[in-house]
């Protein structure tokens, strides 16, 4: 099927609205709101206005969900990169209910909804105990208070994939308590750096501990990217400003800032593609590569 997002765990994109307020440390070098301003847009802030979208743009997914239909697949839509679904606002109720509905509508697309905010969704969706099929939950962690703070929330929601990014990763997380389980766990661990031209630096051994978790616990891992900074040996000619990290061997760690697209996003020479396995009645699974291309 047509892929028409950049964002490498998904196939599409869809922004009901822009715009949005920090509430965390992941927050500091948010990308949308740079790309916000870069365009001229003012809506950032409590008091800003949120920019929704024009009822053409509505449509698309309409079209995505024929065919993801018609390719007998489900095809996955990050839904919002450009704001949180649940920030609590009024102003933003009435698109809030076209998107439940749009949601319901669509049984071909599965809805990743990311939010920093779960301890707000149930007062913003219409649904209880039962809740569509196509939504997969998730909440930002990028360092362990936050995944303290939110993924307790996030698992009181009765969804088919629960799952949390942890990116920018900030700090060392240990996700395994809410792995465990066979029903409300973590179910998807994406993970990577921070870009930008204020990027911090990501730790090798924090994506390394995480990727560890997920394997133990027999949870998908996706590696987006090292962000702008990634390690290089010391003894490789260095063009790119540098900072030293603390290591635990007590050898020097290296890592040089060379922009989001060369450093790439292997960790440890492979590239983490897994997505949770999962059914949808008879129709087939969710698709998506594992650490060696194939389905997982």
């Amino acid at each position: 099927m047509a892929k028409n997002s950049r964002i490498e765990w998904t196939h599409h994109t869809f922004n009901p609205w822009w715009g949005c307020v920090r509430v965390s440390p992941a927050c500091k070098n948010c990308y949308a709101e740079t790309f916000a301003h870069r365009l001229g847009l003012d809506l950032w802030g409590k008091r800003a206005a949120r920019q929704v979208a024009a009822d053409s743009y509505w449509m698309q997914p309409l079209r995505w969900d024929r065919a993801a239909g018609a390719a007998q697949m489900q095809a996955r839509v990050f839904c919002a990169s450009m704001a949180d679904v649940f920030e609590n606002r009024r102003d933003l109720d009435a698109s809030r209910q076209r998107l439940w509905g749009l949601i319901e509508r669509t049984p071909n697309l599965t809805w990743l909804i990311l939010t920093k905010r779960p301890e707000a969704i149930d007062q913003l969706v219409p649904w209880t105990t039962t809740w569509p099929g196509n939504i997969w939950l998730g909440t930002t962690a990028e360092d362990q208070r936050r995944a303290q703070l939110r993924i307790p929330e996030l698992l009181r929601y009765p969804v088919k994939v629960h799952f949390v990014s942890c990116e920018p990763l900030l700090g060392p997380v240990d996700l395994s308590l809410w792995m465990e389980g066979k029903r409300e766990r973590i179910r998807w661990v994406i993970a990577g750096g921070e870009s930008g031209h204020y990027a911090r630096p990501v730790h090798p051994y924090w994506l390394r501990q995480l990727r560890d978790q997920c394997a133990a616990h027999a949870v998908a891992f996706h590696f987006k990217q090292w962000g702008n900074w990634r390690p290089v040996t010391a003894a490789r000619p260095l063009a790119h400003r540098t900072k030293v990290l603390p290591s635990a061997s007590g050898a020097p760690l290296i890592v040089a800032n060379m922009g989001k697209k060369a450093a790439g996003r292997d960790l440890d020479g492979i590239e983490w593609n897994e997505v949770p396995e999962v059914a949808y009645g008879s129709r087939l699974r969710a698709r998506g590569a594992s650490r060696r291309g194939e389905i997982l």
